[in-house]
């Protein structure tokens, strides 16, 4: 979804980020709207001072955003999209952001993309109602995310010659070192890396990887079956409860609370997931290597959504 680049607003409505309470796990939250800037094809983008809706960054727009609704006075309104946006003192930037989400002397906001506004008018109260189903499968796949880059880390941490940077349990960090693109799905994830000339200089034995494929796959999947087997809390830290904080996604593995800066959604403890398993593709791409890491995260029984909370 794409958007003319700025709108000039009233900015006076706008002296801090949206405050979000997604990580949370909230589903639902009572807002107030401070904007509601037109954005072409007869759509409109409503600024909250609150909201429990996850939107798409579009600097690394990993999750997608939530599905639900936007009520006042019991008028529904679908919304069709939900982007960060930023302020810079004068103007709205809807999606298409300059900078940086958390960069200093910017508002960071969450667009609610509407088709029908009537009644979102600044000042408004409004009720925000998220898909639960969709958000659990998101927070489902997002958590299989990042397990499975622990994983993967650990299982090609033989390949390495030379030291690089670490992950959070002390496994060469290839995830973070190689990924060119991660993308969140409903119950899963995949991840595509690029491994090339800068990271063989690094040390990372990318001949050996082809041979090594089946072994590295069956190892990241073992320790993903142990990692479940304990049930281990996760958790969402942050600095503050405005979108541009920094958030970190944690998780109390058996060797160690490990954290990975995250502003997705997550679930709250691996006993929710009855597998985390990864599929490793390999093949040749303009004169390097591409690894493609599939996910499947899939729901226990206790994975079964919570009651919505207000906020």
């Amino acid at each position: 979804m794409s958007f003319p680049l700025a709108h000039p607003v009233d900015t006076t409505r706008i002296d801090a980020d949206t405050i979000v309470t997604y990580p949370d796990g909230d589903l639902t939250s009572t807002g107030t709207v401070l904007i509601a800037q037109p954005v072409g094809d007869g759509r409109t983008a409503i600024v909250l001072d609150r909201t429990a809706f996850h939107a798409v960054d579009p600097v690394w727009p990993d999750q997608p955003a939530d599905d639900g609704t936007l009520s006042v006075d019991g008028v529904v309104h679908p919304v069709v999209g939900a982007v960060v946006g930023a302020i810079d003192g004068e103007n709205l930037f809807v999606g298409d952001v300059p900078v940086r989400t958390g960069t200093e002397g910017w508002a960071f906001v969450v667009c609610h993309v509407v088709e029908d506004a009537d009644g979102l008018t600044p000042g408004t109260p409004v009720t925000v109602t998220v898909d639960p189903a969709l958000r659990r499968a998101l927070s489902a796949g997002h958590t299989g995310c990042h397990l499975a880059s622990l994983a993967l880390n650990a299982a090609l941490a033989g390949l390495w010659s030379k030291e690089v940077q670490l992950d959070g349990r002390g496994s060469p960090n290839f995830d973070q070192l190689a990924i060119t693109e991660s993308r969140i799905l409903p119950d899963g994830s995949l991840d595509t890396y690029r491994i090339g000339k800068s990271l063989r200089k690094k040390g990372f034995q990318a001949a050996e990887l082809a041979g090594a494929l089946d072994t590295v796959e069956a190892a990241a999947n073992e320790l993903l079956a142990g990692w479940l087997a304990t049930g281990a809390a996760v958790s969402i830290a942050r600095d503050g409860d405005g979108l541009g904080e920094r958030r970190t996604w944690r998780c109390d593995l058996p060797d160690g609370t490990v954290e990975i800066p995250c502003g997705g959604t997550h679930l709250r403890s691996l006993s929710e997931l009855a597998s985390v398993t990864v599929d490793l593709d390999l093949h040749e791409m303009e004169g390097a290597l591409e690894l493609r890491m599939r996910t499947a995260a899939t729901l226990s029984a206790a994975g079964t959504a919570e009651p919505p909370r207000a906020h």
